[in-house]
């Protein structure tokens, strides 16, 4: 059991004001491996203070300190990245394999290109004779999940660095041992007392009450849209900004001029990938009717074949979901979909057999789903893929596009003008075309009900910038 009952403040590792133990469990043997505490609003009305005081001058700092602040936390965090993999495979159950081949490295992908956009980027312009200057906004409140938890984090902490921000980071209380982690690499870099300030605690009292506090001027959240709307409720009485990533239920449009069975075959493993707990999982597969047999069929082998089990085993695909909660949500859902009628063909409720303990569940497929049942509305953040048919592609489109969401989208097509067209009519933040990855240097976020503002490179570090313009900055024959 390791003891991270300590919150990082003012540049300090210090106890909370009051003692409020929490375990952090392993979610493949649900056993505890660390103790955290849960903060209160005292807490973070100290965290607040700390960040207050450090703006005074970290907002004034040169482009070239922040610039040496990231590349030196990038050279540590390097270093770490093994450490890194064990502590987020451990507190939320991915696989190893994955942790290192992509949890772990998107932390170190959004450092490195806040790091491109920084050497280039343009704080001030004239316009005539007015100057147009881009301000760090003050102190701002991150609020980030469990499910990708290098991911999440950086990509906040990466931009509100880079703009002259200072922070308070309260990461999920299921996986906060990665986030304990890169404090300390924050530490190690030199980044400045109060610049970073991390408080762990529960959303109700610790993220309600960064939410609501009249000294932090941006929140930045990303969860769940129920979550959303509750952070964004509180903000609203200091008219604080409020960037959202949220919820996504993405459509993965399969035209029927695509290699059919190497579409299926990798939406289905995208859908599983994480265990299904992505925001942009392409959980609902868009075929043409007279192909869901054959897209029924491909599917189903792709699920037998993914190997669940122990995280650090090297061949495992899927490992548990990251909590008991989520793991009684996918199970309702599971069922639910099959009391709607939804054609279940592979997996289903339960554990995989031979597991009796974990958080571990059947990768599962439903065909023939309509675009009205509950597995097609809500978010379910598992192994459950939803294939659903359509007439043509103007009804595919409408299908997409019928949903509260519009995070993400997918389209392949044999025909890559096709692809375009498709993909420009998908109300979504962001479409992968025939199995393209994402972009760093692009943009993360989404449309409707899956959010608001922009994360990932230069569109997620003007988040945490204020406009000024300086009317008569030329004076007149200048």
């Amino acid at each position: 059991m390791e003891d991270c009952r300590q919150f990082y403040i003012d540049g300090k590792w210090i106890r909370p004001i009051e003692a409020n133990d929490f375990n952090v469990i392993n979610p493949s043997n649900e056993q505890p491996i660390a103790t955290i505490s849960l903060g209160s609003a005292a807490d973070v009305d100290k965290a607040v203070a700390a960040a207050k005081r450090a703006f005074e001058s970290y907002s004034e700092s040169t482009l070239h300190t922040r610039l040496n602040f990231l590349k030196r936390i990038i050279e540590i965090y390097r270093s770490k990245m093994d450490e890194m993999s064990k502590t987020i495979s451990q507190e939320m159950g991915a696989p190893l394999s994955l942790c290192r081949k992509a949890q772990v490295p998107a932390g170190l992908a959004h450092l490195s290109e806040m790091v491109k956009v920084l050497e280039h980027f343009q704080f001030e312009h004239l316009k005539g004779s007015t100057l147009l200057r881009k301000e760090p906004i003050g102190i701002c409140g991150l609020i980030t999940p469990w499910n990708w938890p290098m991911n999440q984090i950086v990509c906040k902490i990466a931009p509100a660095l880079a703009a002259g921000c200072t922070m308070v980071l309260k990461p999920s209380e299921i996986a906060p041992l990665s986030a304990w982690l890169l404090a300390q690499i924050l530490h190690e870099a030199g980044v400045p007392p109060g610049v970073f300030n991390l408080v762990n605690g529960d959303g109700p009292t610790v993220g309600s009450a960064i939410s609501s506090h009249p000294d932090v001027a941006m929140l930045s959240f990303t969860g769940s849209t129920r979550a959303g709307i509750s952070v964004a409720s509180a903000a609203a009485l200091t008219v604080k900004r409020v960037m959202q990533e949220l919820g996504g239920k993405s459509a993965n449009i399969i035209l029927e001029d695509a290699d059919l069975r190497r579409a299926v075959t990798e939406g289905t493993e995208a859908c599983f990938r994480n265990a299904g707990q992505s925001c942009n999982a392409p959980t609902r597969m868009l075929i043409l009717r007279s192909k869901i047999a054959e897209a029924s069929a491909v599917a189903r082998q792709v699920a037998e074949a993914a190997k669940v089990g122990d995280p650090a085993a090297e061949d495992t695909v899927i490992g548990p979901l990251a909590s008991k909660a989520q793991f009684e949500k996918v199970q309702r859902l599971i069922l639910q979909g099959i009391e709607e009628g939804a054609n279940l063909i592979a997996g289903g409720a339960g554990r995989p057999e031979g597991i009796g303990k974990g958080y571990f569940v059947r990768p599962t497929v439903f065909a023939d789903v309509r675009n009205d049942m509950t597995i097609a509305r809500e978010e379910i953040f598992g192994p459950v893929l939803s294939i659903i048919p359509y007439e043509d592609e103007e009804d595919a489109i409408r299908i997409a596009n019928d949903t509260p969401y519009g995070l993400s989208g997918f389209v392949t097509s044999g025909d890559i003008e096709r692809a375009r067209r498709v993909a420009r009519r998908i109300r979504a933040g962001n479409v992968h075309i025939n199995g393209a990855r994402v972009d760093f240097g692009g943009c993360f976020g989404g449309y409707k009900q899956s959010g608001n503002g922009r994360e990932w490179g230069e569109a997620g570090l003007e988040e945490f910038l204020e406009l000024k313009a300086i009317f008569g900055y030329v004076a007149a024959g200048e």
